[in-house]
């Protein structure tokens, strides 16, 4: 597993996570959100900058995304290979 990134903030309202990428991140692309109470798997189905839709995201770059559980601030973002 490759980290690609940590949670900075959690929108309980929306299940949406921002997350603050240290890798490449891809639609389609299946990631694990792990910390002290969080640990879970998902594909990426959709992701966005600004409110605006994206298909991919580069290091660098703050990303909000849907999220199938509960997210924390600081926990870990990884790519899963299959």
């Amino acid at each position: 597993m490759n980290k690609i990134g940590v949670v900075e903030h959690y929108y309980s309202k929306i299940s949406v996570a921002l997350i603050a990428l240290s890798g490449d991140l891809n639609v389609g692309d299946k990631i694990r959100i792990k910390g002290a109470k969080t640990d879970f798997e998902q594909v990426v189905k959709s992701m966005q900058i600004e409110h605006e839709s994206i298909s991919s995201a580069k290091k660098g770059q703050k990303i909000g995304l849907k999220v199938e559980s509960k997210a924390r601030p600081n926990d870990e973002v990884f790519v899963v290979e299959e």
